[in-house]
């Protein structure tokens, strides 16, 4: 199998700490789920179960982030050209889809407890709940470091799920407190409510940013137009259009471009400055630039268009010459 030859760049992302760190916690949070879902069902806490249910998500959130990193060490190939960078941002998708959904669950569910309110065992599921803060904060801390040597969106919807759940298990704690000073069990159903607010603006979020990368969209960070008059601005460069600029993945970009050119100047020269110009002002190392002329490929009107302003220029400048010459 010979080594596909995908340019220089390698479409690879080589995440150990990210690894590592995704295992702790994937273990951890497991653990903790199932004493949640046994405590939630014992207590009959609907906080709990809820709680669990955020758990369950964490763990379907760090298994796909698992699936999806082990995936973006993989080299491309003959048909996946880019690699696997992009079932990163699949799997964030459908990571923020399952939060998204969860958290109506809980919506529901509170509602029909607050209709019929259940008997619940306070006791139970302070003690649960306490344990629950104790293993998010651990989580918590683990997964912020690791987010600061590597930005990676998977890793970064795995701490969102953390902080939600320390919120929430801050949560239960109050409510199975209020419940056991005030004997008010409504409190069991408005605290899992909020906890399913919390986990639908994370998921909706997370949707939102893997959306716009899955439609190709221009990075947030990136001004198209700016960067088209960068282009236009090198040495030779007269046109610049059919443009794209999209991400494969979290900070791995691609733009393509065609650009019209001066013909006495080398081509070869023309997409080296523009390569610089793009690697040093926005750190965009992949592009494709295609050379044109006008007269051979016109893109239609277009290049007519173009070619009438070049005339125009061309009049304009050899009147200038002449009335310099009458004077």
């Amino acid at each position: 199998m010979a080594e596909y030859d995908y340019h220089h760049l390698h479409h690879v992302k080589e995440q150990s700490r990210s690894k590592k760190t995704l295992w702790v916690t994937l273990y951890l949070t497991l653990f903790f789920t199932i004493v949640e879902i046994v405590g939630g069902l014992l207590s009959n806490s609907l906080a709990l179960l809820s709680d669990s249910a955020h758990m369950i998500s964490d763990v379907l959130a760090l298994g796909l982030s698992m699936v999806a990193i082990y995936l973006a060490t993989r080299h491309p190939n003959a048909r996946f050209t880019f690699g696997y960078l992009r079932f990163e941002i699949i799997a964030s998708f459908l990571n923020g889809l399952a939060l998204a959904i969860i958290a109506v669950g809980i919506f529901i569910e509170g509602i029909r407890r607050f209709i019929n309110p259940e008997p619940i065992d306070f006791k139970l599921m302070l003690i649960i709940a306490s344990i629950g803060l104790i293993v998010n904060i651990v989580l918590t801390f683990v997964l912020s470091r690791s987010m600061e040597e590597e930005e990676n969106l998977n890793v970064q919807s795995a701490l969102w799920h953390f902080i939600g759940d320390l919120l929430s298990s801050v949560g239960v704690i109050i409510s199975a407190t209020l419940i056991y000073f005030t004997g008010l069990q409504w409190f069991d159903p408005l605290i899992s409510m909020v906890i399913g607010g919390i986990i639908f603006a994370g998921g909706s979020k997370i949707i939102k940013e893997s959306y716009m990368i899955l439609m190709e969209s221009v990075p947030e960070k990136f001004n198209l137009d700016e960067i088209r008059k960068d282009i236009a601005l090198v040495e030779g460069v007269e046109d610049v259009h059919e443009m794209h600029l999209w991400a494969i993945s979290t900070d791995h970009y691609s733009l393509t471009a065609h650009v019209f050119i001066d013909n006495k100047i080398q081509p070869f020269c023309i997409i080296l400055a523009i390569n610089e110009t793009l690697k040093d002002k926005y750190g965009i190392e992949h592009s494709t630039i295609q050379m044109e002329n006008a007269s051979i490929h016109p893109h239609g009107e277009y290049g007519k268009e173009f070619l009438r302003h070049q005339e125009e220029k061309h009049h304009e400048h050899e009147h200038e010459h002449e009335h310099k010459h009458e004077h």
